[in-house]
């Protein structure tokens, strides 16, 4: 049940513009598009495996969240209006956090993608030239039959393992805000952040896929750190609001 309704759709917009903040990263949807050039997969098998790597990311992060709010709830039981006050105080905490990477220039880490080279579209997509290279190998003795599928499935493994081990950490403070909303405030934002995290990385890499290369994110990514900085400051200060 919902302790605090007024919170709810704060909390849950809060939600949206960090997921698909984190997911316009590109780390989370160039890779599926260097791997689909260089394996010669169509969109659909694209963005099949786009969905199963977020829903994976989505589910490691759930399970962080479901923990953080376990804890939350227990601890809401014990403190009483306390609670709010501390919850209020972690977010504005972590917004601070969040605001001063971003004064260091750290707006995002996840800057890196394969073989640590980065992707600049202002310098012939770097990126998107490797994945040339790759079409090309595959049109001169690209491997057939089972060897082909056992490369599929190494790169698919691969993807997977990008994703399904690095947990959306925007998004846990999300989750600490959400326990003034109860275990049916987990299971909204599980649901918002599944959804807006594979809406924003299937997008991203269709876009991509069908020739929107100039369709870049870069210079918000650089901001990442800055808007979750304002974002969890304000809710933070909302939180400690309605428990004045």
């Amino acid at each position: 049940m919902v302790s605090q309704p007024e919170l709810l759709t704060p909390i849950v917009a809060t939600g949206v513009v960090v997921a698909f903040l984190h997911a316009a990263i590109p780390t989370h949807w160039l890779p599926f598009v260097l791997a689909a050039r260089g394996q010669g997969w169509g969109r659909t098998r694209t963005l099949g495996v786009v969905a199963l790597a977020g829903m994976g990311h989505v589910l490691l992060t759930a399970l962080l969240g479901a923990l953080l709010v376990f804890v939350g709830v227990e601890a809401d039981g014990t403190l009483g209006r306390t609670f709010g006050w501390l919850a209020g105080g972690v977010l504005i905490a972590v917004g601070a956090y969040y605001l001063w990477r971003q004064a260091r220039g750290a707006g995002h880490r996840h800057v890196h993608l394969l073989g640590g080279h980065d992707h600049d579209p202002q310098h012939g997509h770097g990126g998107h030239a490797h994945a040339g290279s790759h079409q090309h190998d595959q049109h001169h003795g690209a491997p057939r039959g089972a060897a082909r599928r056992r490369s599929d499935l190494a790169v698919i493994a691969g993807l997977l393992a990008l994703l399904v081990f690095s947990p959306c950490e925007g998004f846990l403070p999300v989750y600490g805000a959400g326990v003034v909303l109860g275990w049916m405030g987990f299971i909204l934002l599980s649901g918002v952040l599944a959804v807006a995290t594979v809406a924003a990385m299937s997008l991203l890499t269709w876009l991509t896929l069908t020739g929107l290369e100039g369709f870049d994110l870069s210079r918000v990514a650089r901001w990442e750190a800055g808007v979750y900085g304002v974002l969890f400051v304000s809710l933070g200060l909302l939180v400690l609001a309605t428990e004045g």
